[in-house]
C-alpha cells in the first residue's frame, strides 16, 4: 500500500491503464476542488455540493483542459492525449463526448502525477485552472 501521498517510480506509473490513472485523478481532482470550496468560506453542505458538482462534472473539466493548453511539458501532455484518446464505454447524459474525452484526459494526468508524488505540480496546474475564475457557484 503506497499511503495517501504515494511517489511511485515513473516506470511503475506507465504500467497502470491510462483509465486505471483517470479513476485516480478523477478522486485527486475532487478533493482539489473540495478543498478549495472550503477554503474559500463555503459553509452550507448543499452549498458546497452543487459547488463542487458545477467545478467537476465534465464540461468544467473540459474547460480546466483547455486552460492547460500551452502549460503542460511533453510527457504530460502524452499523457493527457493518451487519456483523451482512451476508449470509454459510456459518457454522463449531461457531456457530449468530446468534453468527456477531454475530461478523462485532464484526470489520468492528475492521476499520473499524483501516483509519483509531484504535489507541487498538481498545485500548479490546478492554480492555472482555477485562475481569474468565479468559485462562488
Amino acid at each position: 500500500m503506497s499511503g495517501f501521498f504515494p511517489e511511485m517510480d515513473v516506470k511503475d506509473v506507465n504500467k497502470i491503464s491510462i483509465l486505471g490513472l483517470a479513476h485516480v485523478g478523477d478522486g485527486v481532482y475532487e478533493l482539489l476542488v473540495r478543498s478549495m470550496l472550503c477554503e474559500s468560506g463555503h459553509t452550507a453542505l448543499l452549498d458546497l455540493h452543487r459547488s463542487t458538482v458545477k467545478l467537476v462534472k465534465a464540461a468544467a473539466q473540459a474547460e480546466a483542459a483547455a486552460r492547460l493548453t500551452g502549460v503542460l511539458d511533453d510527457e504530460e501532455r502524452a499523457i493527457f492525449k493518451r487519456g483523451r484518446n482512451a476508449h470509454v464505454h459510456s459518457v454522463p447524459k449531461n457531456a457530449d463526448i468530446g468534453q468527456y474525452h477531454a475530461a478523462t484526459g485532464l484526470e489520468a494526468l492528475f492521476g499520473w502525477l499524483y501516483l509519483q508524488g509531484k504535489l507541487e505540480r498538481i498545485n500548479r496546474l490546478f492554480a492555472v485552472i482555477m485562475e481569474n475564475k468565479d468559485h462562488a457557484t
